[in-house]
C-alpha cells in the first residue's frame, strides 16, 4: 500500500486566527497562471496594474471583505498571478459583546482569518466559473509597527519590482 503524502502544516500551531491583529495574507492563482493582472509602464516610471476581468472579480470580493464587522483589508494589490493582503482584525469590547450588544465568543474551529480567505476564493471561483486558485495560502501574523510597515511598502512596491518577484513567471 503506498504511503500517503503529507502536506506541511501552513498555520502558526495553536495560534488562534481570529485574535485581533494584523495578517499578511498571499493567495496565488492555480499554477501561478498570470490571469488576474499586467503590470505595464505608468508615469514617471512608476508601474500601473491593469486588472483582468477576473483581476476585477476578485478586487471587488476583496473590498466586500470591509463589510465584515470588525473586519479590514488596509492594503492590498493584485499582481499577475498572486494577492497580497493586510487583514486586520480589530478588537471587540472587553466583555464580548458588539457594540449591539450579541455575543461574539470566539470559535476555534471557525477562525476569522481562514474564513474570509475561503470565502473569497469560494465567492470569487464561484463568479468566475471555475477554480483559479492554489489550494491553501501564506499567511505571516504581523507583529509590530515595523514589520506593518515594511509589509506595507512590500505591498506598495510590488508592481515595480514584478521581474524579480519569486512569483514572477515569464
Amino acid at each position: 500500500m503506498e504511503e500517503l503524502v503529507r502536506r506541511k502544516p501552513t498555520r502558526l500551531y495553536r495560534h488562534d486566527y481570529s485574535t485581533p491583529g494584523a495578517y499578511f495574507i498571499t493567495v496565488c492563482t492555480k499554477n501561478k497562471k498570470k490571469i488576474l493582472s499586467i503590470v505595464g509602464d505608468g508615469a514617471l516610471d512608476v508601474p500601473k496594474i491593469q486588472l483582468t476581468d477576473k483581476g476585477k472579480i476578485i478586487e471587488k470580493y476583496i473590498l466586500s471583505t470591509n463589510k465584515i464587522e470588525n473586519v479590514s483589508v488596509n492594503k492590498y494589490v493584485i499582481m499577475p498571478n498572486h494577492i497580497h493582503m493586510i487583514i486586520t482584525i480589530t478588537p471587540i469590547d472587553i466583555d464580548g459583546t458588539k457594540e449591539n450588544g450579541t455575543s461574539r465568543a470566539p470559535s476555534p474551529t471557525n477562525e476569522m482569518i481562514p474564513r474570509i480567505v475561503s470565502a473569497l476564493k469560494r465567492f470569487c471561483n464561484r463568479e468566475i466559473g471555475e477554480n483559479i486558485f492554489q489550494r491553501s495560502y501564506h499567511d505571516h501574523i504581523i507583529r509590530n509597527q515595523d514589520d506593518y510597515d515594511h509589509i506595507w511598502n512590500y505591498i506598495e512596491q510590488n508592481p515595480m519590482y514584478w521581474k524579480n518577484d519569486c512569483f514572477y513567471i515569464e
